[in-house]
């Protein structure tokens, strides 16, 4: 009883967490394109600081070590990866990013590894895979 009130407690930190990360990047209507790699920096930061999590090692793992990473985390569920994918690709549209393919690349493995993992299929999580491979290709 006691790990699974743990297990929830990091899911609902990790939730906070990542929507923080969100909310540093695109929540304060600043012009994004003069801050995007300052905020990116920051943002890494915070989430290195607050759970352990180096966006930038992240970036370059393979699907299978993505996986691996992950699961080393006992606050990333569905929701919560689906929502770092949506960052990622937040991010990874943003053409004044200078490495906005590489987190586009990352945030379609996530939506990907969500889809496998999840009982429910989910038309937006589609919607967003096909929205990235159409950039992608471009």
């Amino acid at each position: 009883m006691q790990h699974e009130d743990y297990i929830i407690r990091e899911i609902k930190k990790f939730g906070l967490i990542i929507s923080a990360f969100r909310n540093m990047l695109f929540g304060d209507g600043e012009n994004l394109a003069i801050t995007i790699e300052n905020k990116v920096d920051e943002a890494k930061g915070m989430l290195l600081d607050e759970i352990n999590f180096d966006l930038e090692m992240f970036l370059h793992l393979n699907d299978e070590k993505t996986s691996e990473y992950l699961l080393g985390f006992d606050g990333f569920n569905t929701e919560n990866i689906e929502s770092l994918a949506n960052a990622m690709a937040e991010i990874g549209f943003n053409a004044q990013y200078g490495s906005s393919r590489k987190y586009l690349e990352k945030a379609l493995q996530l939506y990907r590894f969500c889809s496998l993992k999840d009982n429910t299929y989910s038309i937006e999580r589609e919607i967003n895979i096909m929205a990235i491979n159409n950039e992608l290709q471009k």
